[in-house]
């Protein structure tokens, strides 16, 4: 497969934040800036990989400054770095205030899409190489990111072994 360059995968999403997007605070709830995430990253990862996709993983997201009603949100994506069938899209969320202009930036997230073959398994990707030194940043670092959360996943797997389906945990009042 050809490789790609990063912002070949670029994608661009600007929202209002509306009150039913809000919570008691006023500032948009968190599930739904995810969801923003989620949406603009598998975007950016049927872009470059011009396959059916889905989630494999969510870094950390942290929420760095308040998004409030009567703001804009604009996500942007793109494909940071490539493994076989997997993608890791960068997501950068800014809030701006549209009567003043002051812009945050709000979140900062990586997504790991994996892209899906006809028989809904996966399938492989084109390798992503980075232009602009952002680019070169973000891909330089891919490795590493990719290595620890095979280590999160194979944690989680293990907490979902120990923990099971049942709740309580404990043996005398399991149901």
């Amino acid at each position: 497969m050809e490789a790609k360059p990063c912002v070949a995968s670029l994608t661009v999403k600007n929202s209002h934040v509306l009150p039913p997007d809000t919570n008691n605070h006023g500032t948009l709830f968190g599930g739904r800036l995810m969801a923003h995430i989620d949406d603009v990253a598998a975007i950016a990862a049927r872009r470059h990989s011009r396959r059916p996709v889905v989630t494999a993983s969510t870094d950390s997201v942290d929420f760095l400054a308040p998004v409030k009603e009567g703001d804009t949100i604009c996500l942007e994506a793109f494909v940071t770095w490539t493994h076989n069938t997997s993608m890791e899209i960068f997501v950068k969320a800014v809030t701006e205030n549209l009567a003043t202009g002051e812009r945050k930036v709000c979140t900062t997230a990586f997504i790991t899409m994996v892209a899906l073959g006809d028989d809904n398994r996966p399938t492989p990707v084109p390798p992503v190489y980075p232009e602009s030194d952002e680019e070169k940043f973000l891909h330089e670092e891919g490795p590493r990111r990719a290595e620890l959360r095979k280590e999160r996943r194979r944690k989680s797997k293990e907490m979902a072994r120990t923990f099971g389906t049942a709740f309580p945990w404990n043996e005398k009042t399991r149901l």
